[in-house]
């Protein structure tokens, strides 16, 4: 037996928590941006994928603040057109969780947390210099999806950490920190095993 839950007769708080307890787990994307006045912004996001490889995309979406206004990242990825994806690996755990508080507009969550900026390559938002890996993203379009507001950004650099790189750009050793589901459970990606694509053949050939 299931239960039918259907999300119009159910609040958007109690929407929201199945969702994230069921899309599970999911990558975060620890977003450097730089607001107007020149203040470094840094906050994680876990409703965040890549969606695209031949141009690179990846989306961010990120949801309203307090009374409907943007959000700090929101705000500063809209006017600068340009933001940075740094991946969370477990070290860093401490400090992303740090960078989830409300801070003040004004004050950045990137010192605040103990950690660098580091120059990127074709953009001008900094990435975390203690990040293993992070992605220079320019904005390709946004997109209002109710209390959310879609960011879909192209990767125009990646910075990955020289011990992860083995032959042929094959990553080897990443194993970033997943979101979970409420109110603050994460995952390791340690855990993981082989399974070699199936081919119609091979599907035929074992009796399929």
């Amino acid at each position: 037996m299931a239960m039918h839950i259907d999300p119009a007769t159910t609040p958007p708080l109690d929407n929201y928590k199945l969702l994230i307890n069921l899309v599970v787990p999911r990558p975060i994307a620890w977003v450097t941006s730089r607001s107007p006045d020149g203040v470094i912004n840094l906050a994680p996001f876990s409703f965040f994928n890549a969606v695209g490889s031949d141009p690179l995309y990846v989306i961010v979406s990120i949801a309203s603040g307090v009374g409907g206004a943007q959000k700090d990242t929101a705000r500063n990825i809209t006017s600068a057109g340009e933001f940075v994806v740094n991946l969370v690996t477990e070290d860093l755990l401490p400090a992303m969780n740090v960078s989830a508080a409300d801070f003040p507009s004004g004050e950045s969550e990137l010192f605040a947390a103990g950690l660098h900026p580091a120059g990127s390559v074709k953009v001008k938002i900094p990435r975390v210099a203690e990040a293993q890996a992070s992605l220079e993203c320019v904005l390709h379009s946004r997109q209002p999806l109710g209390q959310y507001t879609l960011f879909i950004g192209q990767v125009v650099m990646f910075h990955v950490a020289d011990h992860l790189v083995g032959p042929r750009l094959r990553v080897e050793g990443f194993a970033p920190i997943g979101r979970l589901g409420t109110p603050s459970m994460y995952c390791r990606t340690t855990d993981r095993f082989d399974l070699p694509r199936m081919t119609y053949a091979k599907w035929r050939e074992i009796g399929g």
